[in-house]
């Protein structure tokens, strides 16, 4: 089969390379999955660059996200049959409950090969049908931010309609928040550098946009939508560069979900910010199997269509990793494999 590779290590985006591979036999509860799409997350360039904080095995198959149809079940398998439409779980071995250390060994694209292949050997608790209306492509966009977004919103923070949510950036997690909220009825406030992006966040639903390079005390504004109580929850996705205003945002008993650092991470941290606001600090790592069912019954519900910003050919691989890292991109970036 065809697939892409990346060397031990990572040595930037030249290093994501097309190989031969054996096909894949699925053996005692596995199902083989026919790849039709795949999109890209943040942590996916981490990996290249070879900064990614967890271990990535040798010559992996790179992408966490993928969507295609069974093709083949191994002995064993119940919950899904030959021609199921069907995303794969980020972490394979974490159907449900509590996550346990060794989750994180089973994560597509990283501790295991991943869905940038023509097809690709997944654990029957590890895979998830995607909502009826969704292409392929569009089901190929959910595992990573559409789940880690969902965890962080519905299982920690426990948002109920008429809260407020501030979200960071116009990505795929901020995004997915975004519709999610509006579906829900939740305000949402996001933060861009670019008011073209605002303006479309604000098509989605968003209650307030907030431009950080022209308003760079973002916080305050926060605060001010918020009645100057402050925000309910926030999606914490930049890092370093973020973290002390999204305490300064956050209403007293507020919750912080910490999702990722896409401005580096943070060295240092006031406790003094936690007390303050008797904030409730929550790193995030995507989800079980048993969240992305519970997120997919609400965009079934609510017809939410994914945001894609744009889809390239398997082929052309390399040009979907740099347009991520332009940071041009508004919601998912998605390789078809034809």
């Amino acid at each position: 089969m065809r697939a892409y590779q990346i060397p031990k290590g990572g040595a930037g985006i030249e290093s994501v390379v097309a190989v031969e591979r054996p096909d894949p036999k699925p053996g005692h509860r596995q199902v083989l999955v026919k790849v039709k799409a795949c999109s890209l997350n943040f942590r996916d360039l981490g990996i290249v660059r070879g900064s990614y904080r967890m271990p990535v095995r040798d010559n992996v198959i790179p992408l966490s996200d993928g969507a295609g149809e069974v093709v083949e079940v191994g002995p064993g398998v119940l919950r899904v049959k030959l021609g199921d439409r069907v995303a794969g779980n980020f972490f394979q071995r974490w159907p449900g409950g509590a996550s346990s250390a060794e989750v994180h060994g089973s994560a597509l694209g990283g501790g295991i090969d991943g869905m940038l292949a023509e097809y690709a050997l997944l654990e029957e608790d590890g895979v998830v049908k995607i909502p009826p209306h969704l292409s392929l492509e569009e089901g190929a966009t959910l595992p990573c931010a559409g789940v880690t977004v969902w965890h962080a919103m519905m299982e920690h923070a426990k948002l109920k309609a008429g809260d407020t949510i501030l979200l960071q950036g116009t990505g795929g997690v901020s995004i997915f928040g975004l519709q999610f909220a509006h579906a829900m009825g939740i305000r949402a406030i996001i933060t861009s550098s670019s008011d073209e992006k605002l303006a479309r966040a604000k098509r989605l639903g968003a209650a307030f946009g907030i431009n950080y390079k022209t308003t760079p005390d973002w916080d305050k504004a926060a605060m001010e939508f918020a009645g100057g109580v402050g925000v309910d929850h926030v999606v914490e996705v930049g890092g370093a560069a973020t973290l002390t205003r999204s305490f300064h945002a956050l209403r007293v008993g507020g919750k912080v979900s910490m999702i990722g650092g896409l401005s580096g991470g943070a060295t240092e941290l006031n406790p003094g910010l936690i007390f303050s606001r008797r904030a409730n600090v929550q790193g995030i790592s995507v989800g079980s199997t048993q969240m992305f069912l519970a997120m997919n019954r609400a965009i079934e519900a609510n017809a939410i269509k994914p945001v894609i910003d744009k889809v390239f050919a398997f082929a052309d691989a390399q040009a979907a990793y740099k347009h991520m890292a332009s940071g041009a991109h508004f919601g998912k970036i998605v390789i078809r494999v034809e």
